[in-house]
């Protein structure tokens, strides 16, 4: 059975962002659910649109999900942060050691869930004051523990496909990359 991983989204989500790690990880034969903090069509801070797949809250009755990723985007990125249910989960994702990974500027909500207080982690350059002292990592990606973080719209096909090998093994990865010319 495939790995599931949930990807919440609000008004203002970076679209580069969702829909580069939605299908990269879709290519590499992962269950992928796009939940929207609010009901119906969701507008990226470009004006492009997404149906999620189901609400935060129908996603959240089952918590059988082996990652959860926030794309970045603003508001997407505060609302993301500030949102209860979203830090509730990502505590609960992090206690389990499940794969917890956001870009561009939504590292801010795992720095809010009180997960980056020990860690290293890289967000969007404008955004780094919203990371605890000493956690910056000025990398594209970085991984620490179960925790996977990038800086943004051009670092996100790098991102996704370090989830892919995070979850599915480095042969997956290569073979999903090459696939995209990515390699």
């Amino acid at each position: 059975m495939a790995l599931k991983v949930l990807i919440p989204i609000s008004t203002g989500f970076e679209e580069i962002e969702t829909a580069t790690i939605v299908d990269v990880l879709r290519r590499a034969g992962l269950n992928v659910t796009l939940a929207g903090l609010t009901p119906g069509l969701i507008e990226g801070r470009s004006a492009i649109q997404i149906q999620p797949d189901c609400s935060i809250d129908d996603a959240l009755k089952t918590m059988d999900y082996d990652a959860v990723v926030l794309p970045g985007g603003q508001p997407n990125a505060g609302t993301l942060a500030r949102d209860s249910r979203v830090i509730n989960l990502l505590q609960r994702m992090d206690s389990a050691q499940k794969t917890v990974a956001a870009i561009c500027a939504a590292p801010a909500a795992l720095s809010q869930a009180g997960l980056l207080d020990t860690r290293k982690a890289t967000i969007y350059p404008g955004c780094v004051d919203d990371l605890p002292p000493g956690s910056y990592v000025e990398q594209d990606v970085v991984i620490s523990e179960n925790i996977v973080t990038s800086r943004g719209p051009a670092t996100a096909m790098a991102f996704a496909l370090a989830l892919v090998e995070r979850l599915c093994g480095g042969a997956t990865a290569s073979t999903v990359s090459k696939a995209l010319l990515a390699s």
